[in-house]
């Protein structure tokens, strides 16, 4: 779409027929690894490049709904407009009935850490995930801290933000809970090692053995699990 250009509307059936083709597409793929539905991506952004951001969000939310959160959240995270005019409440339903470690990190990366780090969403939203009954819910107040940190998704560090939702979930020892922060810190410890340390000096005697570990490993080699010689 040029400059200025008006946004294309799609109506209802459009959307619709959008979707079933996408499903298709992949449904036909002889192999679905992640190039290969990368590029089942790309071919509906292409298609999507010049229209309404409402339009765009109304098809990722169909495609996740239909079991692909991973496609429709990047859909919605590869057209400016649609992330950028990400509301509270589109952010939400993409996470809504989330029930997998790869639901909740395609979320997370994809769409609430994106809208996050763009003023999308604000902080309290996310501590009100880190308060949830759901721990998939409290894995993604985490796993949004990581686009924060992530310089390829233009993180630029952000430990305020990072420790406050890990203050917040250090004694939570739900394993998917622990696996995100060890994630969250392990994404921080670039920008902000000093910070990391000060935190697992802190926590100590709290937080999971399998957190500090792995985020000690990060500190002192670079890696998680770096491998005995």
């Amino acid at each position: 779409m040029t400059a200025g250009a008006t946004p294309m509307r799609i109506p209802a059936a459009g959307r619709e027929k959008l979707v079933k083709e996408t499903l298709g597409a992949i449904a036909a793929l002889k192999v679905r690894n992640t190039p290969a539905l990368r590029g089942v991506r790309r071919g509906l952004s292409a298609r999507l490049k010049g229209a309404h951001p409402e339009d765009v969000k109304a098809v990722g939310l169909a495609l996740a709904k239909s079991g692909r959160i991973w496609l429709g959240c990047e859909v919605v995270n590869q057209h400016r407009g649609a992330l950028e005019s990400l509301a509270l409440r589109d952010v939400e339903a993409f996470g809504d009935g989330m029930a997998s470690w790869e639901e909740v990190d395609s979320f997370g990366v994809l769409l609430s850490g994106a809208a996050w780090l763009k003023g999308r969403i604000s902080d309290a939203d996310v501590k009100r995930w880190a308060k949830s009954d759901d721990f998939w819910w409290r894995r993604a107040a985490l796993v949004s801290t990581v686009v924060l940190n992530g310089k390829t998704r233009g993180g630029k560090g952000d430990a305020k933000r990072t420790l406050a939702i890990c203050e917040m979930l250090v004694d939570d020892y739900e394993d998917m809970v622990v696996k995100a922060m060890s994630w969250a810190l392990r994404s921080l410890a670039p920008w902000e090692p000093m910070a990391v340390k000060g935190f697992l000096e802190e926590h100590d005697g709290v937080l999971a053995a399998r957190a500090r570990r792995e985020v000690r490993n990060k500190l002192k080699t670079g890696l998680k699990n770096p491998k005995s010689r």
